[in-house]
């Protein structure tokens, strides 16, 4: 049955993709447009204002997404799509002050939750997370304590997450905890130790992440064509300097830890196994990497005011539809989702500014 559906799904989206057969799987929410850190590699912690992460990030009204638009997502989806999932995503949301009750309304009406952070809180919030019943933690993490908190610009910021990691696995019933590390130019040299020191916790996976960024160069060349429809924005490149990789020690990082075995799973996105791979990846960016955008066909992603955007934050900043004006099923077929797919398969599936986002991965 599974294989049926993934069959009927791929063919909806090669033959028909003006118009979807099946539902959402992923709701992602934009609960807040706050941060309590400052990542080096993310145009919200450089304080970049005008890229379309940022806006889709930080740039709703109001800072918190209200509670009755919370339980409008939860009654609708209890409604029209029981089986997805509601991810906690954006900004950071374990700083939003309606986590613990949200959280307890999506349980009682049987809607699946997950939660991403990083995890300066945690601890702190692990009340809320066990009572509300979240079944999935993401956890961001960039490196060992000094590499990370540099990264982050908080000297804490390693030492809350694993102290909030080791308190959240001490509780018999916890949700499944998974760590995510972005790979940059400060952090290349200590990937095979981050996934050492991981090895006496009980975390599920752990998931090294190329970065994922829009150059100037490649905005250009997208608004080239795209610009009236789907506007492009250079991002999370403010204090990035790929020409700093070293690619080499890099591959040799990738081989270590794919030589080795691991008590949770590791994975990589996207896969790139050799130099030349690596370099292509960081240094021509206008060359295609990946498929089809999977995630939208799959995901969406409502902010705080109700507006609706592609897939998630690092989508385009182009609304698909609000909340409070139509329900989620109109919005998931909406005009101008339906738009958007068809041009996006008509273009082989990424536009050009796409080919460094890992929804095609």
């Amino acid at each position: 049955m599974h294989l049926l559906r993934r069959l009927v799904k791929k063919a909806n989206k090669t033959l028909s993709p003006g118009r979807l057969w099946f539902g959402p799987e992923y709701l992602i929410l934009g609960v807040n447009n706050i941060c309590n850190l400052h990542c080096k590699m993310c145009d919200v912690g450089t304080a970049n204002r005008e890229t379309n992460f940022s806006q889709n990030l930080v740039g709703s009204k109001p800072l918190n997404m209200p509670i009755g638009l919370f339980k409008t997502i939860v009654d609708q989806s209890k409604k029209f799509y029981p089986w997805v999932k509601i991810g906690y995503a954006f900004t950071e949301p374990l700083v939003y002050p309606h986590l613990g009750e949200t959280l307890i309304y999506a349980r009682q009406n049987g809607i699946f939750t997950s939660l991403t952070t990083n995890g300066l809180n945690l601890k702190r919030k692990t009340d809320q997370l066990l009572e509300g019943g979240v079944r999935e933690i993401y956890i961001s993490l960039d490196g060992l304590q000094d590499t990370h908190n540099f990264i982050r610009g908080n000297d804490q910021s390693f030492q809350k997450a694993i102290e909030g990691i080791q308190h959240l696995v001490s509780f018999r019933e916890r949700p499944l905890i998974s760590v995510f590390y972005v790979i940059t130019q400060w952090n290349q040299y200590e990937m095979k130790k981050f996934a050492d020191f991981f090895v006496d916790i009980p975390i599920t996976r752990l998931g090294f992440l190329h970065q994922n960024f829009v150059t100037k160069e490649m905005a250009l060349f997208h608004n080239d064509r795209f610009l009236h429809s789907y506007p492009a924005t250079h991002s999370n490149i403010e204090v990035s300097d790929f020409s700093k990789i070293d690619f080499h020690n890099l591959q040799n990082e990738i081989s270590q830890i794919k030589s080795l075995s691991f008590p949770f799973q590791v994975s990589f996105s996207p896969e790139l196994e050799t130099i030349e791979d690596l370099e292509n990846y960081y240094l021509s960016p206008n060359n295609k990497i990946g498929g089809t955008c999977n995630d939208l066909f799959s995901n969406l992603m409502i902010k705080s005011d109700g507006n609706v955007i592609p897939a998630h934050g690092r989508c385009y900043n182009v609304p698909m539809g609000n909340l409070y004006q139509q329900s989620l099923p109109e919005i998931w077929n909406s005009p101008a989702y339906n738009k958007f797919r068809k041009t996006l398969m008509a273009n082989g599936g990424q536009l050009p500014a796409c080919t460094r986002c890992c929804s095609a991965f």
